[in-house]
C-alpha cells in the first residue's frame, strides 16, 4: 500500500498528484512542490492539517 496525495482534494486549482511508500516520503514531495509550484516557503499549519486529512492509502 502507498500513500497518495492530490492537490486538487484541497481545493487547489492544479494537476499536481503525487505516491510515496510512506507520508513521511510524501511529505517531503509535498513541501517541495508547495515550494516550488505555489511559492510557499513553509506549509502554513492550517493547510498542513488539511494536507494530512487529504492523504490517502492506495494500493497503486
Amino acid at each position: 500500500m502507498v500513500k497518495k496525495f492530490a492537490c486538487k482534494d484541497i481545493g487547489m486549482q492544479c494537476g499536481f498528484t503525487a505516491k510515496a511508500k510512506n507520508e513521511d516520503e510524501l511529505m517531503q514531495k509535498i513541501a517541495e512542490h508547495a515550494k516550488s509550484a505555489h511559492n510557499m516557503a513553509q506549509i502554513d499549519a492550517a493547510t498542513m492539517g488539511k494536507v494530512k486529512k487529504a492523504i490517502k492509502d492506495s494500493l497503486f
